[in-house]
Formats: C-alpha cells, sequence, structure tokens
C-alpha cells in the first residue's frame, strides 16, 4: 500500500498548487496585453520559433461545393467499407471523443492485430507536412490511403477497394454529384479523405483558442501562469510553438529500446540516416489532454507522468561498454531536453495551462 501510494504521488500532483505570489500573479497577468508585448520563450539559440496563434481567426470560409467534398469524406472516413474485412474504419483508430486519437496505447487493426505505435491526434494534420509517427508521408492526400493497405491497420488493397466503391449501390452516384466524374478512382477517395482531416482545424474551440483570438476570459490566472511556464521556465516551446503547437520537426526523448524487444529507430526506417535513429515527429499539443496515452508507443497512461519526465530531463541512454560505444547507430537523445526543476506546484499550473489546449 505505501508503494502504491507513493507511486500516484509521484505520477499525480493536481491541486497541489498554492496560491500565486505577487510577482506570478504579475507575470500571468502579461499575458492580458497584446501578443507582441509578451515575454520571450526560453527556447535554445538554434531554434527558429514561431510564435503562439490562433488557429480559426478568423474561421474561413467554405463554399458550399468544399462542404460536400468534407460532408462525403467524412461519410468514408466513419465507413468501415473501407477496411478488407469491412469491420474498421479510419474512425475505430481516430475518435472524436479522443481529439481522434484512440484512446489507447497502442490501435488494433485488422485480424484484431496490434499495431506497434499509438495513434495520434488528427485535429492539425491540415497544417502537417511529413505525416506518421516518422514522416514517411509527405502530405495528406498521401497520408489518407497507407492505412487502408497496411496489412496491420485496414488490411485492404486501393484496387480492390475501388472496385468496391464503384459497385456499391449509392457512392458512384455520391462522388458524382459532388465530384461530377462518373467513375470513382484513387485520387479522388484520397482527396476526400484529405479534404475531411483538414477541415478538423475548424472544430477546435478549447479556452485557449478562444484566449488566442481575444477572449481574456477564457483562461483563469492560474492557467495563464501555467502558459507562463510553458513558454519560460518549462521550456515547452523550443519544440510546442505555432499555431498546431508543433515545431514538425523530429527528435529523439531517449524512448528508443536500442536493442531490446520494444526497439522502435523511428524516422531512421524512412531516412536510413544514423542521425535519425529514435527519432519522432514532435505532436501537436491541441487538445493534449484527451489524446492519452502519450508517446509514439503509449508509455504514459496519465500526463503528469508526461511532465514529470520532461521536468527529470527526459531519458539519456549510455554505452555500458565498448561495444556500444563504438556502434555508431547507438541512439542519442536530443540535447534540448534538459532537467527543468519545475516544483509541485508549478507542475501543477502548467498541467492546469495544458488542459485548456
Amino acid at each position: 500500500m505505501r508503494i502504491l501510494l507513493l507511486c500516484g504521488y509521484l505520477l499525480s500532483f493536481s491541486h497541489w498548487a498554492l496560491a500565486l505570489t505577487p510577482e506570478q500573479l504579475q507575470q500571468a497577468d502579461q499575458y492580458l496585453a497584446s501578443i507582441n508585448s509578451w515575454p520571450a520563450p526560453h527556447t535554445d539559440p538554434a531554434v527558429q520559433w514561431q510564435e503562439l496563434s490562433a488557429l480559426n481567426s478568423p474561421l474561413p470560409k467554405v463554399s458550399a461545393q468544399e462542404k460536400a467534398r468534407i460532408a462525403l469524406g467524412k461519410q468514408l472516413f466513419f465507413d468501415p467499407l473501407l477496411s478488407k474485412n469491412k469491420d474498421i474504419s479510419c474512425a475505430n483508430c481516430h475518435l472524436p471523443e479522443h481529439a481522434f486519437s484512440d484512446g489507447k496505447k497502442v490501435s488494433t487493426g485488422h485480424l484484431n492485430r496490434q499495431g506497434h505505435r499509438n495513434s495520434p491526434s488528427i485535429l492539425t494534420s491540415g497544417l502537417s507536412q511529413q505525416l506518421f509517427w516518422d514522416g514517411r508521408s509527405p502530405n495528406l492526400t498521401d497520408q489518407a490511403l497507407h492505412p487502408i493497405q497496411d496489412p496491420v491497420e485496414m488490411g485492404f488493397s486501393i484496387n480492390q477497394l475501388i472496385q468496391r466503391l464503384n459497385q456499391h449501390p449509392t457512392y458512384p452516384q455520391q462522388f458524382k454529384r459532388v465530384l461530377q466524374q462518373e467513375t470513382i478512382n484513387q485520387q479522388q477517395l484520397a482527396n476526400l479523405l484529405a479534404s475531411f482531416q483538414a477541415s478538423l482545424l475548424t472544430t477546435i474551440n478549447t479556452p485557449f483558442e478562444r484566449f488566442m483570438r481575444g477572449d481574456h476570459t477564457a483562461l483563469t490566472v492560474s492557467e495563464r501562469y501555467g502558459l507562463h511556464l510553458f513558454r519560460t521556465k518549462a521550456r515547452c516551446m523550443n519544440c510546442h510553438f505555432g499555431p498546431a503547437l508543433s515545431d514538425q520537426q523530429f527528435h529523439n526523448l531517449g524512448l528508443t529500446y536500442y536493442q531490446r524487444y520494444y526497439e522502435d529507430l523511428g524516422r531512421f526506417h524512412v531516412t536510413n540516416n544514423p542521425q535519425d535513429i529514435g527519432k519522432f515527429k514532435t505532436p501537436s499539443l491541441r487538445l493534449v489532454s484527451h489524446t492519452g496515452p502519450w508517446m509514439h508507443n503509449g508509455l504514459f497512461p496519465k500526463l503528469e507522468g508526461v511532465i514529470n519526465m520532461y521536468n527529470a530531463g527526459m531519458f539519456h541512454p549510455q554505452p555500458k561498454n565498448a561495444r556500444q560505444a563504438a556502434d555508431p547507430f547507438f541512439p542519442t537523445t536530443d540535447p534540448l531536453l534538459q532537467p527543468l526543476e519545475l516544483t509541485l506546484a508549478e507542475k501543477d499550473y502548467l498541467l492546469q495551462f495544458l488542459k485548456t489546449l
């Protein structure tokens, strides 16, 4: 029991924050002013950071034709017809209630096969290039077809799927009405799925989004102080900035499990560059409190655990012998990751802010 209580204490720190000091109140109130007067974030010199901003200000105008494309793309996204056994849709791994992730450590796909990576949120995929954790897909239309063909995910072939859609009792008429073409093809399917995924940006209406649009009542003073920590002592803006809260880059967080059972070499599988071993795409933090478990392998079931590990500087595996020391493939944790020395109260304020995103 004592061990369980200790583990709970280490992983959970909600409601431990003390009342803000006058200095902390002043720091929090800086963010009520124009964004141009906000204090600069604490980032390493080489980081080309971008200021935080709203996603939808103003909301984009969408034509009736584009609305029809989005609606048909949504129908396809939620239709298990796209999988070989007609039992798995794109939405199986990207559920709206989980900010379009799935709430599982790793996803279950075709024939109940287990994937080896966590299903990321696709809410901000419309802002991304080099999609998937390893960046193997160059754009959203290319990405849209990968899960259909993956033997672990939907287990189908594109040619067979196109044939199935063309023989469907209603899809040919729907495609003709929306796209004015007689025959369904691969590019149409990819474009429609991509249109729906890109449209998800406009659904985000969180307290942080409203705050960035100018509603200063959207964040409490404690959450604004968490924003200050996010930008400064917690060093989050080394990797999480701009409207998507992602640098769109790849980093090694020390979770490679090199030459061990759970080994995942990440970006290296795409580039074959030894410098990319163990690197994974920086995910967006939009609605991050809804997208757990966290990390590419779903390692952390609690967001508090993620904060605790970043506070410790994450993992920095070191060679244990001469062979490993001489190994050119031995992974190196990104030097951006350093111990932060956040107090328990500061970690709580940071958590409060992350829940607004």
